[in-house]
């Protein structure tokens, strides 16, 4: 792990063999799951980490993220996860991420956006009263381009049902943003990974979905590099998502 200043913060990893999905390479859920644990990471060397936060019975949980991928370390392979604060307001903060491979060339970016909620009431909280964000605003802009307004899947190609357990569940005591993505990715089957890689990869958490909940997986993939996914009860979205997909 190395730290440049409070502003930016990189962690360095190696792509080991059980971590790899059958392509031999970082699946898109590892992705997510480093995105998470690199934000956690400078939080807590910011000294506002869970264990801050949760004194006033609060905590980060993340909105919407854009991914993009020029390729994905392979098996074996050195990579580095750099993570700044570009801005903020009173509902939302933007974290940006630079993925990189041991040579320091750059293979991808990451967009996110985050809030933080009061646990008893599920509601945002006014982040612009958080002073450390502020003087840690780094000048740094991100390259990958603004995630686009997410639609209800109405005309799906393929519905699946899908009821959360136990272990689809985090800390919040709710589903998971890595289980989501899981739930997402196996609306695909093997042979499309196989022969064609996510480039890029939106999606936006809309309401919370607890143990027990049962939700329609709906999948429009009728441009097939370009799908559209959602996760809903009804009318009600739980999580939307697009993959845009090129060929290998």
């Amino acid at each position: 792990m190395e730290t440049n200043n409070s502003k930016e913060f990189t962690q360095k990893y190696l792509l080991t063999a059980a971590e790899c999905n059958p392509e031999r390479e970082m699946p898109l859920t590892l992705v997510m799951s480093r995105i998470i644990e690199v934000a956690t990471l400078h939080a807590n060397a910011w000294g506002v980490g869970y264990s801050k936060l949760i004194e006033a019975n609060q905590g980060w949980v993340l909105s919407r993220v854009t991914v993009e991928m020029t390729r994905y370390p392979r098996v074996n392979e050195q990579y580095s996860f750099t993570t700044w604060i570009e801005n903020y307001n009173r509902h939302f903060s933007q974290r940006d991420m630079e993925i990189c491979d041991k040579d320091g060339v750059v293979i991808g970016g990451v967009r996110t956006i985050w809030m933080v909620i009061n646990y008893a009431t599920r509601e945002g909280v006014d982040i612009s009263k958080l002073s450390y964000i502020s003087n840690n605003i780094s000048d740094r802009k991100s390259n990958v381009a603004p995630q686009g307004r997410l639609h209800m899947v109405t005309e799906a190609t393929k519905s699946t049902s899908y009821t959360f357990k136990y272990t689809d569940c985090d800390i919040n005591r709710h589903v998971n943003t890595v289980k989501y993505l899981e739930l997402l990715m196996n609306q695909f089957p093997l042979e499309k990974y196989d022969k064609q890689l996510v480039r890029r990869l939106e999606i936006a958490f809309m309401h919370e979905t607890r143990c027990g909940d049962t939700v329609e997986v709906n999948l429009n993939d009728n441009d097939g590099l370009d799908c559209k996914l959602s996760v809903d009860s009804g009318r009600l979205s739980h999580c939307r998502a697009r993959f845009c997909f090129s060929p290998r």
